[in-house]
């Protein structure tokens, strides 16, 4: 990357993408002009098995044929929503993707047709599309609901759209509307990042920006680098001081990464600001923020020492000198008059927190149930408190969490633990866990309500779109650690992709999860490693582990009185997922409280 600056003393400092994003994510905003509705050119046909449909796109303020309520069919039933790109000739888009069953009740033959109707709430922009069609059964040839769809309609990032839909013709005195809001993602969210405004607008740039400084008979020179990006052509790069300024303006050309050269005098610097606070930035120019474009910043705070002052740095090496000298002598004359020492005794078998060299472990789970929530919380409290271990947990790191978004958080912390020699991921297994891998492998889709509480939303699902691809690579298998928690989970819990790692039962082996942690063999030759305080049934004598066996046991007795539970936290419509406008601070304030 950077060429190394010949003279002096060189300092070099990194500056991640992660800390780019955090900014990012706080900065970001969307700057282009709302375009109006549109729907891509080959998404309106709803021909389908049985059924000769047509559809067209109608003015909205046109009025429809109204019948006597006995007489009108009911209203139709949400399927499936989501986000995502579609491409058309200019590239990919956002877009949002709606569909919808007919009950398969008495008045199903009664309908006429039906109308969608979308609102973009922020500009009051409408779109209504009319679906001609008769039905011939109350079910189709499969057997099925007839479901029919809204698809490839381009949205703009950030807004929210809403979307009513109704079979025809309508009762004259009462609505049998289905109406629901869709808040389409920023541009940071992965499912629309590689759109091309958003990729316009910096989504995926990554400067990955670094500064070289060196100085030399007071003068200074400071070398800054950084990635350039496919959709900026120009960038301002700038240095600013408490007494010096300076800014270049610089053209990419066909290079993937630039570096540009400063040179000051610092001597004056010194004089009137000791600590001598350097501000590197790299403004980008996206065509879609221009000038309002996100920038890189990287402070630099290591002035060398003022030559005009060379007294001082020869006192501190005199009084250095002399201490060293002294703590020598103290210690040959000690180890001169001591009486014998009788032989060391055998090493004690160490408890866990000094095995434990603050070893990092990034937790997966899945939010199954609040109780189970808890449960999490009360094992990261105990391997923090009597472990000695750090945990990364989505629910002890919001405020990150919230400037970040979900999947860049997770893939932040998924890369610094693959850079580590000795860093874990433990992945605790579930209902939850299994259910949501099979959703992603093509079956029906899970929502539970307690992502739905969760102010960042569905953590699981990313994490294993991240997480399984590294698992089954056999030469990072070390990093991943499966667990479940016997007395409230089973082996059936655990994804067919983790099978390839071993698998352990909580409480039980924990102190087999913890010996893998730290990297340590349970046995050697002549010698059995343990750590105390960790067994299955000494766990629980530490305030932490007391409370972790606690909630255990009262997740388990709520699953002995309610064997439905699972099934009780899953989603199944709008209705049900409504969890209030507190949710979000009651999830926040519960992990405080389980924390402590």
């Amino acid at each position: 990357m950077c060429n190394l600056l010949p003279a002096g003393v060189l300092v070099q400092t990194s500056y991640s993408m992660v800390h780019v994003f955090v900014k990012m994510c706080f900065y970001y905003m969307w700057f282009s002009v709302s375009s109006a509705l549109s729907i891509l050119n080959d998404h309106l046909d709803c021909n389908q098995e049985g059924i000769k449909c047509g559809s067209k796109i109608v003015n909205c303020s046109d009025e429809q044929e109204r019948v006597p309520r006995t007489l009108a069919p009911t209203g139709p039933e949400w399927a499936l929503e989501n986000v995502g790109v579609a491409e058309d000739e200019n590239g990919l888009l956002p877009v949002i993707n709606v569909s919808w069953s007919l009950k398969a009740d008495g008045g199903i033959l009664s309908i006429q047709g039906m109308k969608a109707h979308l609102l973009e709430e922020n500009t009051t922009q409408t779109l209504c599309v009319l679906y001609n069609f008769t039905i011939p059964s109350q079910l189709n040839p499969r057997l099925g609901k007839w479901t029919f769809s809204l698809d490839g309609v381009v949205v703009d990032p950030g807004h929210t759209y809403s979307i009513s839909v109704f079979n025809l013709p309508e009762p004259d005195q009462e609505h049998y509307r289905l109406t629901k809001q869709i808040t389409v993602p920023r541009c940071d969210d992965w499912r629309i990042q590689q759109a091309q405004l958003c990729l316009e607008n910096g989504s995926t740039w990554d400067p990955q920006m670094t500064v070289s400084v060196s100085w030399e008979a007071g003068s200074l020179a400071a070398t800054v680098c950084f990635n350039t990006s496919q959709f900026s052509d120009g960038y301002t790069v700038a240095v600013q001081s408490a007494v010096y300024q300076d800014s270049k303006n610089v053209s990419k050309g066909k290079s993937t990464w630039l570096n540009v050269t400063f040179e000051m005098d610092i001597r004056n610097h010194i004089q009137i600001s000791p600590k001598c606070e350097l501000l590197f930035v790299v403004q980008p120019f996206f065509p879609g923020c221009k000038n309002k474009c996100l920038s890189a910043q990287k402070k630099w705070e290591n002035c060398p020492y003022d030559s005009k002052q060379p007294w001082a740095l020869l006192i501190f090496a005199t009084l250095a000198l002399s201490l060293i000298a002294g703590c020598i002598s103290y210690s040959h004359w000690k180890s001169s008059h001591k009486a014998p020492s009788a032989p060391p005794p055998p090493d004690p078998t160490p408890d866990a927190a000094e095995v434990a060299k603050r070893k990092t472990v990034l937790l997966i789970y899945s939010p199954d149930h609040p109780l189970y929530t808890v449960v999490v919380l009360k094992l990261c409290s105990f391997l923090m408190a009597q472990c000695g271990t750090d945990v990364v947990l989505d629910l002890l790191d919001l405020t990150r969490l919230g400037q970040l978004g979900g999947l860049r958080w997770l893939d932040w912390h998924r890369e610094r633990i693959e850079r580590s020699p000795s860093d874990k991921i433990l992945i605790l297994c579930s209902p939850g866990v299994q259910a949501k891998w099979g959703a992603m492998c093509g079956a029906k889709p899970v929502v539970l309500r307690e992502d739905l509480r969760s102010p960042v939303g569905d953590m699981l699902s990313p994490a294993l779109g991240l997480i399984v691809p590294g698992l089954v690579r056999s030469g990072s298998l070390r990093r991943y650690v499966v667990a479940y928690f016997a007395d409230v989970c089973s082996e059936e819990d655990i994804p067919a992709p983790f099978n390839v790692a071993v698998r352990y039962k909580l409480m039980e082996q924990f102190e087999e999860v913890l010996l893998r942690i730290l990297e340590v063999e349970k046995q050697r030759p002549g010698r059995v490693n343990r750590v105390q305080g960790v067994g299955q049934h000494e766990y629980s004598l530490c305030p932490s582990g007391e409370a972790l066996r606690g909630a255990v046991e009262a997740f388990r007795a709520h699953q002995q009185t309610n064997p439905r539970w699972f099934q009780d936290e899953l989603v199944q419509d709008e209705a049900e997922g409504d969890v209030g406008p507190d949710a979000g601070r009651t999830l926040e304030t519960r992990t405080l409280d389980t924390h402590a």
